[in-house]
């Protein structure tokens, strides 16, 4: 996890928030670093997580998480950390391997293969994965996906995938108050009217926002992007206005580093 930011968000993992949404959005640039900050955050936090991988292996996720102090084999190994990894469970499917789970519970993914693309299965996989059971004593469940725009890609309708994010935050955020990590990539001009569909339909049910984007000037050595922290407190009190921060970041081997617009050591 990267100090500064925990910092900018006022967050701690030795008092990680409860029922929260949060909504990872970049545009122009790549915003995985803020998955493997809350994925290593929740982990050191003590909490189960359920990570719906659907960009990358899990021996990629591995790799970075170790520069970042966490070992993601011991988490599943210790049952900390459920992890789907998205990428396998396609070829499965797509080149005929067993559809199902050696618990006989249907692929997550199943939809790609059926007429009526629901991700009911992909819910129930969520679902089992974080419910308690009676030895468990971490401190909470978080749910975290990359990414979303995944899933419009492999054949989900839009109204499909905001249904599977309802449930989800009925289930963990509601019943479990447990958290949600979602990241989404977006573009303002792009033509892909369903990706923007339900880029926009999240950020108006997030607690909070973290829109990473690409400077407009260009690649930069020094100053890598933007980030735009809007905490949504317009949904918990009336007549409220969002808080929004803008930072500029880079990113380094272990860490990442924010800084004021304007404010690089390089451009001082």
């Amino acid at each position: 996890m990267f100090a500064e930011l925990n910092e900018l968000l006022g967050a701690s993992p030795q008092r990680p928030e409860t029922g929260k949404f949060t909504l990872l959005r970049d545009t122009r640039t790549d915003g995985s670093f803020l998955v493997h900050h809350f994925l290593s955050f929740y982990l050191r936090a003590g909490c189960k997580v359920c990570f719906v991988a659907l960009l990358q292996s899990f021996s990629h996720y591995n790799i970075v998480a170790q520069k970042l102090g966490i070992s993601l084999t011991a988490a599943k190994e210790r049952g900390q950390l459920v992890f789907l990894e998205g990428l396998k469970s396609c070829v499965d499917l797509l080149f005929g391997e067993e559809a199902e789970e050696q618990s006989g519970e249907p692929c997550p993914l199943q939809f790609m293969s059926e007429s009526n693309c629901d991700l009911r299965a992909l819910f129930n996989f969520v679902r089992t994965s974080l419910s308690p059971a009676g030895s468990d004593s971490w401190k909470g469940v978080v749910l975290l996906v990359d990414d979303l725009s995944v899933l419009l890609s492999l054949g989900a309708r839009p109204v499909a995938v905001l249904d599977f994010i309802h449930y989800c935050r009925v289930a963990v955020c509601c019943q479990l108050q447990g958290n949600i990590v979602v990241l989404v990539h977006s573009n303002e001009d792009s033509e892909d009217e369903e990706n923007e569909l339900v880029v926009n339909s999240l950020c108006h049910h997030s607690d909070l926002i973290l829109w990473a984007e690409g400077l407009v000037t260009g690649f930069c050595k020094d100053v890598h992007g933007q980030i735009k922290i809007i905490k949504r407190l317009s949904l918990e009190l009336t007549g409220k206005q969002d808080h929004v921060q803008i930072y500029q970041y880079k990113i380094q081997d272990r860490n990442v580093t924010f800084f004021a617009r304007g404010l690089s050591a390089a451009v001082l």
